[in-house]
């Protein structure tokens, strides 16, 4: 692991740090797509997995929620683990090289329904079945990407969950995928003794760009912060998807 990699390594995870203080989530996701510039996913991913997981821990055992929490999205959390188990190898298969193509994709539709502020309710009643055929699709997603945002994300804030208690639902839910996440690696051999330096730098620029993100949050407009953030992630997703596609077909 060459110096001016773990250069870019501390940079990708001060950013997505910074904008999970921010905006109280996307670390893999900016860290997946910043990573994937220079690297294959499955490699990405294993670097991601332990940031993601402690930080994640950290956002689930903050708030009054966590009862309720597993109440609500316990079908969506076993969907997402199973999802996760039935796509176990797909980073290392056959078709590992399309993974940067699918995360591009992705990471366009994350922002464009972000920026879009489209709005849809799902009624309690439906809450439970919804929410595991939700969990199958993030988890089949995630096993090939990494990122666990689509579709999850758009069901949680459907469910009609206050600001805090989605905060908090989000950490209790990234935590089960990420660690669901990290059983396939280790499967798969990609989370290696080659992967913990790489892990601690990223570790530590996560803290200290989570810790700069939350100083700003009060000193900012967190909905300008968000929609130039989005942006951006198009243009990455863009990025991403093209230059793989040219590698493949090149």
């Amino acid at each position: 692991m060459v110096d001016h990699l773990l250069i870019f390594i501390a940079f990708a995870f001060l950013l997505a740090g910074f904008v999970k203080g921010t905006l109280g989530l996307g670390l893999p996701t900016v860290a997946m797509g910043l990573l994937a510039t220079t690297m294959p996913p499955g490699q990405a991913i294993a670097i991601v997995i332990v940031p993601a997981i402690v930080t994640n821990i950290w956002q689930t055992f903050v708030g009054p929620y966590l009862r309720d929490i597993i109440k609500r999205l316990w079908p969506l959390m076993l969907g997402t683990v199973v999802g996760i188990w039935i796509n176990a190898g797909l980073l290392t298969g056959p078709y590992a090289a399309y993974g940067t193509v699918v995360l591009g994709v992705l990471l366009v539709i994350y922002a464009i329904v972000g920026l879009s502020r489209f709005n849809f309710k799902v009624a309690r009643r439906n809450e439970k079945w919804i929410g595991g055929i939700v969990g199958v699709i993030t988890g089949l997603i995630s096993a090939a990407t990494g990122v666990q945002v689509i579709p999850s994300m758009p069901f949680m804030q459907a469910i009609g969950m206050e600001k805090d208690e989605l905060v908090q639902a989000l950490g209790v839910f990234f935590t089960t995928a990420t660690i669901a996440l990290a059983f396939n690696l280790t499967a798969s051999g990609l989370l290696t003794a080659a992967t913990a330096l790489p892990g601690a730098v990223a570790m530590v620029a996560s803290f200290t760009g989570m810790f700069i993100g939350q100083a700003v949050r009060t000193r900012m407009q967190p909905d300008v912060f968000r929609r130039w953030f989005l942006i951006a992630m198009i243009l990455l997703g863009i990025y991403l998807a093209g230059s793989a596609l040219l590698k493949i077909h090149g």
